[in-house]
């Protein structure tokens, strides 16, 4: 049927038809600019959020946080959606509901480029005539190819001597799993989606089922018994290697643990060894541990043999490490500056109180410092710190002090100086150690995440 036939007979009916398509844009820009403003809203939120969630000390803000982004998610597809009617309508772009996008960054220069050239015509479409190259014009599109399962055989020919009759065949191969089937991608990628993409086994049975392979659950879990003892030897290394650092990090963290019929809280240790601060030669790893809870004897169970530094928020869970009767040594406690210094930075932000404002000066003078010397060998440090860092300290301890007496108890600013001013030996005590940082960042960031980007290993599961 042609395009006038299917069109409308009478005047009355391409009315109507106008009125609609008016009528569903209108609608489409009113539904638009409620989207904006409550992106523009959740995106504030997520701003504040993200900022705070390191401090954070439950789980609550970071749950918040996910529900937002997927509320965020759903409501940006919805404005999507919404601009393709306007536009499909015929509508004119009011600019109060115009998206700001992203600006759109070049594609990767590391993943593979397949050339697709479109042919041109052999001649002038115009007039006939022999064509030359003038240049060329090329786009990038993203695309993915889809995962590919296949099934490896390997034959081992069978030889036979004809003069001894002796029987030759090469060995068979290596396995992860002793008489598996699993290969070490699959066995790698199944771990993967479990314990850093956090997706459980029915669900990756079910992915898995959909792609024409059928892998029981039960199939998996012995699949990740079976890797865990495997892995025990590597794990056992990197925890040899995370707890001979002269220096750790330490944190922990709540983590979610299903239990019957309810879900439980149960606790991450991490212990982070990262040296490169002062131009370390060691590779940095982290060891995790789980705890149901959070008592001293884990901390105490977990650094039994060592003796060092840590650099941890305070928890009285870490006080007979610090102990001077502690055998075969005391730890020794160094504090966390980002720590002190974001109860200052909210009081300053969100109160505008003055007091807190000149105390982040302060501290981020010390900052300064610390940027200029990272990555120096520790004697490098420690001089630098005794010329310049420990002049801005003391003044800093002094200013404290002074100040601290003219506030009322319970006043905020007053309760910030005594996280610091109780504590005062352990934030020094970088002034002493070219190997200490001053923060404890790393940990935070490791128990954030819940891994490492050069080695992990989780003990006690």
């Amino acid at each position: 049927m042609s395009t006038a036939d299917s069109m409308p007979a009478d005047i009355d009916a391409l009315r109507a038809a106008l009125a609609a398509a008016e009528a569903a844009r209108r609608e489409a820009e009113a539904r638009a600019s409620g989207v904006e403003a409550m992106v523009a809203h959740l995106k504030l939120l997520i701003a504040r959020l993200t900022h705070d969630r390191f401090g954070a000390s439950s789980e609550r803000s970071r749950k918040l946080i996910d529900q937002m982004e997927l509320e965020l998610e759903e409501l940006e597809a919805a404005a999507s959606e919404d601009a393709t009617v306007v536009a499909a309508a015929g509508g004119t772009e009011v600019t109060s509901f115009t998206r700001r996008k992203a600006v759109r960054g070049p594609l990767p220069d590391h993943l593979l480029r397949e050339r697709v050239v479109l042919a041109a015509p052999s001649n002038c479409p115009c007039c006939g005539g022999r064509l030359a190259k003038l240049g060329e014009d090329g786009t990038e599109t993203l695309e993915v190819v889809p995962r590919q399962w296949k099934v490896i055989q390997t034959v081992r020919e069978k030889f036979t001597c004809r003069s001894c009759e002796a029987i030759t065949q090469p060995p068979a191969p290596f396995h992860p799993i002793a008489r598996g089937r699993a290969g070490p991608g699959l066995l790698a990628m199944i771990l993967d989606a479990k314990f850093a993409q956090h997706l459980p086994l029915n669900r990756q049975s079910e992915v898995y089922a959909r792609e024409g392979v059928n892998l029981d659950v039960s199939t998996l879990a012995d699949w990740i018994g079976a890797c865990t003892a495997t892995l025990a030897p590597l794990m056992t290394l990197i925890r040899a290697h995370v707890l001979a650092a002269d220096r750790l990090h330490g944190d922990d963290t709540t983590v979610p643990v299903l239990a019957k019929g309810k879900t439980t809280t149960g606790r991450l240790w991490v212990y982070v060894r990262d040296d490169r601060p002062f131009a370390g030669p060691a590779p940095p790893a982290a060891i995790f541990h789980y705890s149901p809870d959070r008592t001293a004897a884990h901390p105490n169970r977990h650094l039994a043999g060592y003796v060092g530094a840590l650099q941890a928020d305070p928890y009285a869970g870490y006080n007979d490490l610090y102990a001077a009767t502690r055998k075969p040594g005391p730890v020794i406690e160094a504090g966390c500056w980002a720590h002190a210094r974001r109860k200052f930075f909210e009081l300053a932000e969100l109160a505008k109180a003055p007091l807190a404002l000149e105390a982040v000066r302060r501290i981020d003078a010390i900052f300064a410092i610390e940027r200029d010397i990272n990555a120096t060998p520790p004697d490098q440090r420690r001089a630098a710190r005794t010329d310049q860092s420990a002049a801005l300290v003391n003044e800093l301890e002094a200013w404290m002090r002074q100040a601290r007496v003219k506030l009322a108890r319970q006043n905020d600013v007053g309760r910030a100086m005594d996280y610091m001013l109780k504590r005062w030996p352990s934030f020094t005590r970088f002034l002493e150690n070219g190997r200490i940082c001053l923060t404890n960042n790393a940990a935070e960031r490791a128990a954030w995440h819940r891994g490492w980007t050069q080695g992990a290993a989780v003990c006690g599961l």
